[in-house]
């Protein structure tokens, strides 16, 4: 057995990795429910609903890479898209 020790643990690198795991996963999680009602208007026979859909689904991709970008409050840009997704969605279906 080695008589060496392991090196104590770098707890600040381990708060960072898992307030960044969160964050992903936050805005992510708000990216697929985006995602899935873009789907929706995608399905609709209406000219309108398909170009909202499309815009919607890059203000996602925008959205999203801002949020996490932007650390602990990334879930705001996403769900702000999200919001007006849903409010094009019932306007258009």
């Amino acid at each position: 057995m080695s008589d060496e020790k392991a090196p104590p643990m770098d707890y600040d690198a381990h708060e960072r990795t898992y307030e960044g795991f969160i964050n992903f996963s936050k805005v992510g999680t708000i990216a697929v429910i985006n995602i899935v009602i873009c789907l929706i208007l995608f399905g609709c026979d209406g000219t309108a609903a398909s170009v909202f859909g499309w815009l919607m689904l890059i203000a996602t991709m925008v959205a999203s890479a801002i949020g996490v970008a932007i650390g602990a409050s990334g879930w705001i840009p996403p769900t702000a898209v999200t919001v007006l997704t849903i409010i094009l969605a019932i306007l258009t279906v």
